[in-house]
């Protein structure tokens, strides 16, 4: 795909809309909608790369309580003719059709390849690719599951998505965690990386999940890209038609 003259790509991911309070996301996700209607003037494609949610289970007739902010926002920039494209993530995998049915907003279940300007774009959230986190692995198998989400859907849903949002919260990379540090060549995402290279020219690997704003060469026309997150950064990317920058959100 050629970019319009003057149109981008934006990329951001990791919002975890919901923590780690009611207050703090509803701030989080006001930040969210004034920076979507800031690069609403040049975005040609929006991927929001997973994790957009902190937990996000949908019922057939049932989706969880809030984000209603946001949620117009996107609706809003697809009825205006925006291309979005979401992803899942570890966090909210169990997408059914609403986004789809609601926004006209299709949803990735796996990485993607794009090519725009002659540069190609491997794109995914990132959780399972790589060696190791094999318990992580068999787990996403589990839930990805069609019959186990059959048998999850029997809960009220006030008891599955109220049990979802406990055991996410129980998980790591929250607003009081640790800052995470990057690995190197040690980092699982960039050893896929580089395994995906032997196979196919990549220019960028655009990848949340690790929660670090970071850019960092693989070869000397091939970058690793992690977008890092909303809790502590507020970061994004944005391919311009010639090259790709991580960004850093701050209010007009």
């Amino acid at each position: 795909m050629e970019l319009p003259k003057g149109k981008k790509v934006y990329f951001a991911s990791d919002f975890h809309l919901g923590i780690p309070d009611r207050a703090t996301s509803i701030e989080r996700e006001k930040r969210l909608c004034n920076w979507l209607d800031e690069i609403e003037a040049d975005a040609h494609i929006l991927y929001l790369v997973g994790d957009i949610f902190d937990t996000w289970f949908e019922y057939r007739h049932v989706v969880p309580k809030g984000f209603t902010r946001f949620l117009g926002k996107l609706a809003a920039l697809s009825d205006k003719g925006l291309q979005i494209e979401v992803f899942t993530g570890n966090h909210d995998l169990w997408m059914q059709g609403y986004f789809e049915e609601e926004m006209k907003v299709p949803v990735h279940y796996g990485p993607i390849v794009r090519e725009f300007n002659g540069k190609r774009f491997f794109i995914g959230h990132g959780d399972g690719l790589g060696p190791g986190d094999h318990g992580y692995k068999i787990l996403k198998k589990v839930m990805s599951n069609n019959f186990s989400q059959w048998l999850y859907r029997r809960l009220h849903p006030d008891t599955g998505v109220g049990m979802a949002g406990w055991l996410s919260r129980l998980g790591p990379k929250h607003a009081d965690t640790p800052e995470v540090k990057f690995l190197g060549e040690e980092e699982w995402l960039v050893q896929f990386a580089r395994e995906e290279l032997k196979n196919e020219p990549i220019d960028y690997f655009i990848f949340g999940h690790r929660h670090i704003a970071i850019e960092y060469p693989l070869t000397d026309k091939s970058m690793y890209v992690n977008l890092g997150d909303w809790i502590r950064y507020d970061s994004y990317a944005v391919f311009n038609g010639e090259q790709l920058n991580l960004k850093f959100y701050k209010a007009r």
